[in-house]
């Protein structure tokens, strides 16, 4: 992930300064333990300024509204307290080429600043230091004591410190391309590294795109570049200080990331802001997504093979329980054969009533015959009574592993994050494990929203929509609060798998083209989706019922017509589309 670095912050406070001040502090609400948004109000605008300290994507930047969920962090209540109502007079930097902002705020604008936010960008040491007009520390986001830190602590109610000052000499507009070559190839090495070495406030990733819009590679030795390539690259040098200091930044996309300077671009962006913020959300929601999903296929894996060791337990003890016929015939036998029994037997062999066939008899040789008699009596009594405890036990497991292997293939359809509509779906799979108690509540910490995510949409070859449940929710959603009276309802035979919708218009035909379509995509949103084909049934939406108590996703159904899926033509269809 591309670390905001002095260029950057450079960029969004300039642009902080020309269309947000000054500004009204209405609300402050923090995200999560890393972010922090404050609402300010302009004559011309209302927008929300994120706030932070993440160890991979610290940053500065108008962002996006909250999520209308409690916040309960005691940072943000501390912010909210003394910074409400208060305007935001100046964003300045407290040192050359360091990457500290100064958050200046006041009563009214023209007044001296009363509170001081020290938004400190610096990797995995970034905070967020609240200070009063003395700069005594009020609060911080994250507290440094002295066993943290020999070099710099924040505490509370101690003077605020700047951080310790980086090395190297600083870059200077005025600084001769023979001065700036001498301090670059003073002591040979890659040209990246040397630049790296030699100036403070350049980034790696400054440095990287500097050379190779140079046309030089980052690892080309000092050594060997001749005076045009030097050349070149001191003209490079000197746009990005002129760009630092006129402010003329170019924000865009690049092929592995972002860039404000303009080289490397690949497409632009209207502001810094929302380059900004569109770039650590995605990454940031995608590396929660990882993180998720592990967590969640984890955890069901787990279910999963507790639960499947349990239904083999109650399956040998029902086995053991088909013998509960054989102990009373057994019994009946010995019964029946009373003065044929002679004390010490260990074991005594009897015909069969009705085949005439022996059959072998376990005695205990300290029991008469009619105690012998009564202990198999009593056996099978026990083994019909387990029978009729077990039947339901295993009943019951087998629909827990029957809905968690639906969850299973749910998990596995989401095989990397596109957009935030994944991460939503994502996100209702764990709300729906803490609601049937796989979860426990306490795990719910990230982003909680009121919205609802939305199912996969693809076309038939006539025209007609088919619309694919991506979790147990959705899946619920669409065949009993989406579908239409005339839909036809589609899903993989006995396999865990997508609730699958054809659209159809009253009166609408669909050819075998469109059914065969769907089924398609049945059989690849299952969990045989790696095989060649998969046995998908289809019924009318009257013929699919959902049982009082039964878990989400879980449907019955009947009048059902069976026709063959083929998940490898759904992926030639995505390959081609893509």
């Amino acid at each position: 992930m591309q670390s905001v670095d002095f260029t950057t912050l450079t960029a969004a406070c300039a642009e902080l300064r020309t269309r947000w001040l000054p500004a009204r502090v209405e609300q402050v609400y923090q995200r999560d333990r890393y972010t922090v948004v404050l609402a300010l109000r302009t004559l011309k605008q209302r927008g929300w300024l994120t706030l932070c300290w993440h160890p991979q994507a610290a940053r500065i930047c108008i962002g996006d509204a909250p999520p209308r969920i409690p916040d309960t962090f005691t940072f943000s209540d501390q912010l909210r307290h003394q910074l409400n109502g208060y305007a935001l007079t100046a964003i300045d930097a407290i040192a050359p080429w360091e990457r500290v902002v100064d958050l200046q705020f006041a009563k009214r604008p023209g007044d001296l600043p009363q509170w001081h936010l020290y938004v400190e960008i610096m990797g995995k040491y970034s905070n967020v230091i609240l200070t009063d007009a003395n700069t005594e520390i009020v609060t911080a986001a994250h507290q440094v004591t002295a066993s943290q830190s020999s070099v710099r602590t924040v505490q509370t109610g101690q003077p605020y410190e700047l951080p310790p000052a980086l090395a190297g000499n600083l870059p200077s507009l005025s600084e001769s391309r023979v001065r700036w070559q001498e301090r670059v190839s003073l002591i040979p090495g890659a040209i990246e590294r040397q630049l790296l070495k030699s100036y403070r406030g350049l980034s790696p990733t400054v440095a990287r795109s500097m050379v190779r819009a140079a046309n030089l590679e980052p690892e080309r030795s000092t050594q060997t570049l001749a005076d045009s390539d030097w050349q070149r690259l001191f003209h490079f040098w000197q746009e990005w200080l002129q760009i630092l200091e006129a402010g003329n930044f170019k924000p865009g996309w690049t092929e592995d990331g972002y860039t404000v300077l303009g080289w490397g671009m690949t497409k632009p962006v209207e502001s810094v802001q929302t380059l900004l913020n569109r770039y650590y959300t995605a990454r940031l929601e995608q590396e929660t997504f990882q993180q998720l999903r592990h967590q969640l296929r984890q955890k069901v894996s787990n279910s999963l093979q507790k639960l499947r060791l349990k239904a083999e337990s109650f399956q040998q003890r029902l086995q053991q329980s088909d013998a509960a016929d054989t102990y009373r015939l057994q019994a009946d036998l010995l019964m029946a054969n009373l003065h044929r029994w002679q004390p010490g037997m260990t074991s005594i062999s009897l015909e069969d009533f009705e085949t005439g066939e022996p059959v072998s008899i376990s005695l205990n040789p300290e029991k008469n015959g009619v105690q012998n008699a009564q202990a198999l009596y009593k056996q099978h009594q026990k083994l019909k009574r387990a029978r009729g405890a077990v039947e339901p036990l295993l009943q019951e497991v087998r629909s827990e592993i029957e809905y968690l292997e639906q969850v299973e293939a749910s998990l596995h359809q989401l095989e990397g994050y596109n957009n935030p509509e994944d991460l939503q779906t994502l996100e209702e799979i764990r709300e729906e494990l803490i609601q049937q108690n796989y979860l426990g509540a306490t795990q719910q910490h990230s982003r909680s929203t009121t919205d609802e995510s939305k199912p996969y949409r693809y076309r038939t070859p006539s025209g007609f929509e088919v619309w694919i449940g991506r979790n147990n929710r959705q899946n619920d959603r669409l065949t009993f609060r989406m579908a239409g009276d005339y839909d036809l309802w589609l899903h993989s035979q006995e396999i865990a798998g997508s609730h699958v919708l054809l659209r159809l218009e009253p009166g609408a035909v669909p050819d075998e083209a469109d059914l065969q379509f769907a089924a398609n995509w049945a059989a690849y949103f299952s969990q045989a989706r790696e095989s060649d084909r998969v046995p998908v049934v289809y019924t009318k939406l009257k013929y699919v019922y959902k049982p009082k108590g039964t878990k989400p996703g879980m449907v019955v159904y009947k009048h059902e017509t069976v026709i063959w899926g083929y998940p490898h033509k759904v992926k030639r269809y995505l390959t081609t589309d893509a």
